[in-house]
Formats: C-alpha cells, structure tokens, sequence
C-alpha cells in the first residue's frame, strides 16, 4: 500500500507524455488469445489493470513478457477456459475474456468480475449478447457456465455498452457466417480493437459507428500492433492544467476524439492549442483568467465521459458561480466528493445523480482517501490547488489507471511523493 503525499499550490510548466489507453489494451490483450501465434503490443500502458490482465491471461496457459510498455503474448499453449476467480475477481475488465474464450474453445467459466466501486455494473448485457449468439449460460452460487461455439446471427445490445460490444465482437470473429451487431457502442478504444483484430486476418467493418458487421474466418494470426493514446489520460492532465493555470505540453493526442472535452473547457476559460509535430498532436496550454461555470452531463461516447467527470468537478470547484452535473451513468462516481468537502469544497447533492457545484474554492490540505480510478485523479488536482500539505490514501487505485502519474507531475514541477507503508 502506498500514499501520495503533495504540496499543492504552484503550478506547474514542462511536458506530459500520455501513455497508451487503458481501455484499448485491456481489450487488445484479451484479444491476442484467439491467435494461433504471438502477437506484439506495443504502447501498452504500465498499469495495475494491464498487470492484473496479463496475471489472469498466464492463469489459463498464455506466455507473456512485458518490458518497457511492449507486450509480447503468446497463447499457443492456452488449453483452459476457467481464468482464476481470486485473479477476475479483482478486475472489472477481465469480463471481455469471455468472448475470446467462447470463441476458441466453445466454453468459458467465470464468476462476476470485481473493479472500482462506482456502482452497480452487472453482467446482463454480456450474457444477453452471448444468449443471442446461439451460447448456452447456466447460472450457480454467483458462476456462470457458457457453453457452445458462437453462432453467427444478429445481435442486438440493450444498450450502448462498451465492453458487450467489445465480447460481441471477439466472440464472433471465428464463427462462419456474417454477424451483425446493432445499437453497439462508438468509443474509439472499440475502433482500435477491431484495427487489432483485422490485422490478426478478422473481417470487421463499421466499428466506432452503431451497426458493426462481421464476418466469419476459420483462424487468425499474431499481430504487431501499437495502442492508441490515452484519451481519458490526456483529458485528465489537460483538466489539472486548466485548474493550476500551467503551462504544459500533453500528448501525444488524438484531437478528434476529444471533441466534447476541448469543447467544454473552452467554453470554461482554459487557453490551449493543438499544435502539431511529427506528424503527432499535442495540446499546449497557457496562463488564463478567470474560469466560468458550465454544466455538463455524462454520455456515452462521442458525449462527455464518465470517466472525466470526477476531474471536471474539482476544475468547475475553481470557477466563480455556480454549476451543475449531471452524471448519468454510474450512481456510485461521486464517491469523492466527500473528500473534497473535506477539503473545503461548496458542492450540494440534488439527487444521486446530480451535483451542484459554488466556487471558487481555496482548498484546504488535509488527510484523504481515494476510493476509485478517477475520483483519485481529482483528488491529485485539489490536492495540487491547496496550499499545504496533502496527503492521499488509497493510490493503488489511481495506479490502476494512471502510469506512474507520481512521476509525470514531479518532472513539471508538482511536489509529489509517494510514501509506502
């Protein structure tokens, strides 16, 4: 277990390199089992999740070596189809294995799947997926047992989620036939998936639009492939930025996927630009003035994410006025807040799902505790805004998404120390 401690009140100047995303190479490396030969990732983030995949992905039989954010995974010698349950426990994503599995053995085994606590996230839609999909699923003490090879058909989500879009896809790639999924989901990390797959020999079009069409092929090959940036990542730094008034260069950046974001915070106040260089985006920004209020709700992509909604509270903390947000997704992504009233933060619940925020704030140091992902990340911004010393529990959590986001604020200057016990 381990500790931030952090001086806040400076800002801060220099550049941020963004790794690659959590939620492409997560899916990508569940992906690279359905080869029948190696494959090499590249750009993949060292993080606690990736960690804990690679764990769960060596527990059914798969050979890995990841050094210096290039994985190698071999899955020539996976023979089982029942990862760990003290290995998925412990990790929401492990869930899109699923597909992979049912794909290449016709059988999978698994219990529900742990992660950060922002809410109640069942299974239902991926077994719903699998259901339409021709799989048989039974159903005891918390397991289920799917049974029998995918069939190729129409699929049809009952909403537009990310990760039954994603086992949708893995689990169709190797049936004959074509298969079509409607009412899935857009997000960029799905596109970079179906690039991957593709590349292995799948047949995938119209992945990052609602109606994705697959068909069939008998095997697929190792890949080389590099992941895309992070743009949850990039949208964190560029928020903590805004609120400290830094001067920071962040990426590299894929701007068309942050169009809402950019959006927003220009319409807050922030002064950034994208600027160019070798053939890569960064964003630069620079000094402002004052920060306005804007309200916000969370969508699904190309909307504003959920997973910058707790980052843009504390930011909406230092504008003059009042705002509100509405978080639509998760009933449990405000867990932080309390945290930041601690702290000194004017927020009023109106209901589960919506805050209102009165700024601006002088945030207090104090001694806080990060429960989940990026309710931790804004907790390192307001704890970057007071003058003092603050200090945050729980950074595991934060390490699960963040590569080492301790050292990328100290190289622009922020005084951070991670503390162990």
């Amino acid at each position: 277990m381990s500790k931030f401690s952090i001086y806040g009140g400076d800002s801060l100047n220099g550049s941020i390199n963004i790794s690659g995303a959590k939620n492409s190479a997560l899916k990508i490396l569940s992906a690279s089992i359905l080869a029948d030969a190696e494959s090499t990732i590249s750009n993949v983030p060292d993080i606690l999740d990736i960690r804990a995949m690679i764990d769960i992905v060596e527990s059914i039989g798969g050979k890995t070596d990841f050094d210096r954010n290039i994985l190698k995974i071999d899955p020539s010698n996976i023979k089982s189809f029942k990862p760990k349950e003290s290995l998925t426990n412990k990790l929401r994503g492990s869930i899109v294995l699923i597909g992979p599995l049912l794909a290449k053995f016709g059988q999978a085994q698994f219990s529900q799947p742990g992660g950060c606590l922002i809410g109640a996230r069942p299974i239902n839609d991926h077994i719903d997926v699998f259901k339409q999909l021709g799989v048989k699923v039974k159903e005891s003490e918390g397991k289920y047992f799917l049974s029998g090879k995918p069939k190729a058909g129409k699929v049809i989500l009952s909403k537009m989620s990310v990760t039954a879009t994603e086992n949708a896809i893995m689990a169709s790639v190797l049936s004959p036939g074509t298969t079509t999924i409607s009412v899935a989901a857009a997000e960029p990390e799905i596109i970079d998936l179906a690039k991957f797959l593709n590349k292995m020999g799948a047949k995938i079009k119209g992945a990052g639009t609602h109606d994705i069409v697959i068909k069939g092929v008998k095997h697929l090959i190792g890949a080389n492939f590099s992941i895309m940036p992070d743009r949850i990542e990039a949208a964190t730094y560029l928020i903590m930025a805004i609120a400290t008034n830094s001067e920071l260069k962040i990426g590299p950046v894929d701007s068309k996927y942050m169009s809402i974001v950019l959006k927003k915070l220009d319409e807050v106040g922030g002064n950034f630009k994208i600027v160019k260089k070798k053939n890569q985006e960064f964003i630069q920004t620079s000094k402002h003035n004052d920060l306005e209020p804007v309200n916000i709700d969370t969508r699904t992509y190309p909307g504003f994410s959920t997973d910058l909604q707790s980052p843009y509270v504390t930011l909406m903390t230092q504008a003059k006025g009042e705002c509100q947000v509405f978080e639509t997704l998760f009933e449990g992504r405000f867990l932080y807040v309390d945290e930041l009233k601690q702290m000194g933060a004017n927020i009023e619940f109106l209901s589960p799902h919506l805050i209102k925020i009165t700024g601006p704030t002088s945030f207090k140091p104090k001694t806080i505790v990060s429960r989940d992902l990026r309710g931790g990340a804004a907790l390192v911004m307001a704890s970057l805004l007071a003058r003092g010393n603050t200090i945050i529990e729980g950074t595991e959590f934060i390490d699960r998404g963040y590569e080492t986001m301790d050292q990328k604020l100290s190289a622009v200057g922020a005084k951070i120390e991670r503390i162990e016990d």
